[in-house]
């Protein structure tokens, strides 16, 4: 099995998903997924990065080298792309703002 196979499957056992669901959640039918293992091919980009959203990551995360996954969620997402928005001080403030937060939240225990 390829690299690239090996992955999904890690990624797809990892979540607790058969390749049936996979397939409901990447929209890729599910003798598609079955023959890249069965007949040792690999997926082609467009269903590699329905995989990845299935996923909730991207390309690159895909490929990056540690095993390490981290997904994002909406919510997660969504911050992600407002705090890109804003100016470095505005990160910076913001940055301090949720570390404060926590500090009370931590302390409240």
């Amino acid at each position: 099995m390829s690299y690239i196979n090996d992955k999904i499957v890690n990624l797809r056992t990892k979540r607790g998903w058969s390749e049936y669901e996979l397939s409901k959640i990447a929209n890729i039918r599910q003798s598609t997924i079955s023959s890249w293992s069965t007949k040792d091919s690999i997926p082609s980009i467009p269903n590699l990065q329905k995989i990845c959203d299935a996923f909730g990551i991207t390309l690159a995360q895909f490929f990056a080298e540690t095993n390490e996954s981290y997904p994002i969620t909406e919510k997660q997402h969504e911050l992600l792309q407002y705090f890109d928005l804003l100016s470095p001080q505005q990160q910076n403030s913001l940055l301090s703002f949720l570390k404060s937060l926590q500090k009370l939240d931590l302390g409240s225990m």
